[in-house]
């Protein structure tokens, strides 16, 4: 089993990295194996909406960070998403980044766990956290829990790692995320799969009757 963690912080290894590392030191430790994508810091232009990526099967805006990922996600059992809070929100190439991959590949994503941490100096973060979980609902991935909203505080790494709660929720989260990986594991082994998704309009409507 394998999770990415996605940092989509300016900074490579500053404080939201700060808090996937202790994410993944977790999963490691219950034996799931992470790797670490890094937004970096060239732009990421957004959504366009031309639904050029119903016909490809991709964003048509290739050549960025969209389009490493959705070449790789496949590989991948789960996610967490990580992104600093600016201005009570993720940034603004985390947003950019996560509108064009799931509008493009987000069936590809569905019944895989998704999870979201953010980091903030100090306010902003459950507005953040809430727009950043969205996109794991809408896609119908399921959503590890910790014992607290799942963000860090500080301005600096050195500050995030004086944040005891903080990490251990990190420390929980990623605990969380290879007991839901090894229970669908079983799942599967056992012939249980996920239910379909159904889709707006006429399914849903024979859905209902």
């Amino acid at each position: 089993m394998k999770v990415l963690l996605v940092n989509g912080s300016p900074h490579e290894k500053g404080c939201t990295y700060t808090a996937l590392a202790e994410c993944a030191r977790a999963l490691n430790d219950n034996g799931v194996e992470t790797d670490f994508f890094w937004l970096g810091t060239a732009p990421i232009g957004g959504c366009r909406g031309c639904g050029g990526c119903r016909k490809a099967g991709k964003c048509v805006f290739g050549g960025d960070k969209v389009t490493e990922f959705t070449d790789i996600c496949d590989n991948y059992d789960g996610f967490i998403f990580g992104s600093p809070v600016h201005y009570a929100a993720m940034s603004g190439a985390m947003t950019s980044f996560m509108d064009r991959v799931f509008y493009s590949a987000g069936g590809r994503l569905r019944s895989k766990p998704g999870a979201g941490v953010v980091s903030a100096r100090r306010g902003g973060t459950t507005a953040a956290l809430d727009q950043l979980q969205k996109y794991f609902y809408i896609t119908g991935m399921p959503i590890p829990t910790s014992q607290y909203w799942p963000m860090v505080h500080g301005n600096t790494p050195a500050e995030v790692a004086e944040d005891l709660e903080g990490l251990q929720t990190m420390r929980l989260l990623g605990e969380n995320m290879a007991w839901l990986l090894k229970c669908i594991e079983a799942g599967k082994n056992a012939g249980i799969n996920p239910p379909e998704m159904l889709m707006y309009g006429k399914e849903a409507s024979n859905r209902k009757q």
